[in-house]
């Protein structure tokens, strides 16, 4: 870990606490994780003269963006949101909007995906769902460019959550929507499949790994800075 992203770690805000009460997403159904959490991390020293950026997504994207951050220095600053709150859970616009008045930033792009976590939904329920967190980056940040990376396969299926044929139902559903948007998009499921040996756990690309993703995020960033 550089001892730059060691500084900036040190600044995080770091929520990490028990669901009390199950949430209730799209349709009225119960979400409910063991832990829930969001991760938040903010420049220590942004500078003005540059534009910022803004990864979007889970513990997946939290793995890269040491590597983003390393890539793009000198050229952007970049801000990491990044939780277990997913696609279809009412509680992830509310999360989102507090983060963008908290911050008080406008971001040039806004890379964003949130693919490991919300198994509790169908598909139909994803793909109802998916526009509105598109809307919410659009009302809390109208003039940012987007960038969809899509969700990486796991190295081992899990019958009660995420499967790979699951992965690629949802990669294939947001596709259609974000290429009707005129959104770009990362293709991280591709940059994992090309290494099925890089995993930390079931689920996780290694270190190695992650730092291979981080350098196509920051490189598709890059051309729209």
């Amino acid at each position: 870990m550089s001892r730059r992203f060691a500084y900036v770690l040190f600044c995080s805000l770091i929520t990490v606490s028990l669901l009390v009460v199950p949430a209730r997403g799209q349709g009225g159904k119960i979400i409910a994780e063991k832990i829930e959490w969001t991760w938040e991390v903010t420049p220590d020293h942004p500078r003005a003269d540059l534009p910022n950026v803004l990864l979007l997504g889970d513990s997946i994207t939290r793995n890269y963006f040491p590597t983003v951050t390393k890539e793009l220095d000198g050229k952007a600053n970049v801000y990491l949101f990044a939780t277990s709150s997913a696609i279809g859970d009412s509680r992830l616009a509310p999360q989102l909007r507090e983060f963008f008045t908290m911050e008080s930033t406008h971001f040039r792009v806004i890379h964003f995906n949130n693919g490991m976590h919300g198994w509790g939904f169908t598909e139909s329920e994803y793909k109802a769902a998916f526009p509105a967190l598109i809307e919410a980056l659009h009302t809390d940040d109208p003039q940012a460019k987007l960038i969809w990376a899509n969700t990486t396969p796991v190295k081992k299926d899990n019958p009660e959550g995420a499967t790979n044929v699951r992965i690629v139902a949802r990669n294939d559903i947001a596709a259609s929507i974000v290429k009707e948007e005129k959104i770009p998009i990362d293709d991280q499921h591709e940059v994992i499949h090309q290494h099925p040996d890089l995993y930390s756990d079931d689920v996780h690309p290694n270190e190695t790994a992650s730092a291979i993703q981080g350098k196509q995020v920051a490189a598709m960033i890059e051309k729209l800075l």
